[in-house]
């Protein structure tokens, strides 16, 4: 199961956020920092030869272990052998808070220099990590901060990706599907999350900014992508005349994949977000997604890891660092697996 869906099921729900600037607003971080692209986050020669004389060791203490946070996990794990960094602990909370905290006090009896992580729920996460904090452990964590912790003091940096590029690429990609003009049934993560929240409201200023001749004629919620069929069912009953779709992900997608199968519908087009083998095949095949786009998953463990060895000595890091977004169509899957999981694609997309 997506950890979004658990997410939801214990945040308050909330209307996605609806950009109304008339400048082009950017991703910002859980407090509303400014967004660093990674690249700006250098260690030189003499930095990384200080980190692999120290004997560091490293815990990576997971939310969920699945494709992405795999591909996040892999690319922290190689840049930490990349570094003489040693990882001596990696744990799977089965996004259970209560278990994230078991997870921290046990993997601090290996004594670890530095911990990565995705904290669960942030607003009870101090209770999680202050034992590592008050360690002098350096804390790294991916997409969401600690409610109460001070960046630079209680923790090294949040490293994420660029979820305004996410949306507004997810958006030129339905547009050009669509050639700049029809109607656009918009589903989005009804939820507290701003993740979701971000990708969702950058793809909905997108059209309503740039695009006049795309009209939103239909909006709805979700929470649950068991329930993306019902919804599907019901834009298009309401508006059996759309020519795109969005979702926020691809597992409520392959929902709105299949009513349109039941329908017969093979014109309207659908874009969503994340990398998914099934949606992936129907794209190839020349089915009713357009385009999916990713993020860089495995650069964020690797500049996870890089931030961590700057934190080890001492060398400020921005607050929020992110990677960068891909749009993935039928003539670049192979390339777009790569660049997003550093991993070949799966044999039926080859």
């Amino acid at each position: 199961m997506n950890w979004f869906i658990k997410l939801a099921a214990t945040s308050a729900i909330a209307a996605v956020p609806t950009f109304t600037l008339a400048e082009t607003p950017a991703t910002v971080g859980p407090n509303g920092e400014a967004p660093t692209p990674v690249s700006e986050l250098v260690l030189s020669a003499e930095d990384e030869a200080k980190i692999i004389a120290g004997g560091h060791t490293a815990a990576l203490v997971w939310h969920e272990l699945y494709d992405w946070s795999n591909s996040v996990a892999r690319g922290a794990k190689d840049e930490f052998a990349r570094l003489g960094i040693d990882v001596v602990a990696e744990t799977d909370a089965g996004f259970d808070p209560s278990r994230q905290k078991s997870d921290v006090e046990t993997v601090m009896a290996r004594e670890p220099s530095i911990i990565v992580s995705l904290p669960i729920d942030p607003p009870t996460a101090a209770g999680v990590y202050g034992i590592a904090r008050d360690a002098g452990v350096k804390l790294v964590f991916v997409d969401n901060a600690v409610n109460g912790f001070t960046h630079g003091e209680d923790y090294v940096t949040v490293v994420s990706a660029d979820l305004f590029q996410i949306g507004n690429k997810a958006a030129v990609a339905l547009a050009e599907s669509m050639g700049g003009k029809g109607e656009v049934g918009y589903m989005y993560h009804d939820a507290d999350f701003p993740v979701t929240n971000q990708r969702d409201g950058a793809f909905k200023w997108t059209i309503e900014n740039k695009y006049p001749d795309i009209k939103i004629v239909t909006e709805s919620g979700m929470t649950d992508p068991a329930n993306a069929e019902d919804i599907a069912r019901g834009m298009l009953s309401r508006n059996p005349e759309l020519d795109g779709i969005y979702t926020p992900w691809a597992e409520p997608a392959l929902g709105v994949l299949s009513v349109l199968r039941q329908q017969g519908n093979a014109e309207a087009k659908v874009v969503t977000i994340d990398l998914n083998e099934p949606a992936a095949l129907d794209m190839v095949g020349g089915g009713n997604i357009a385009a999916i786009v990713a993020d860089e998953a495995y650069n964020i463990g690797v500049y996870a890891a890089h931030a961590a060895a700057a934190g080890l000595l001492d060398k400020p890091v921005d607050p929020f660092l992110v990677v960068n977004a891909l749009t993935i169509g039928p003539n670049n899957v192979a390339d777009g697996w790569m660049q997003s999981l550093h991993s070949e694609a799966p044999k039926s997309l080859r």
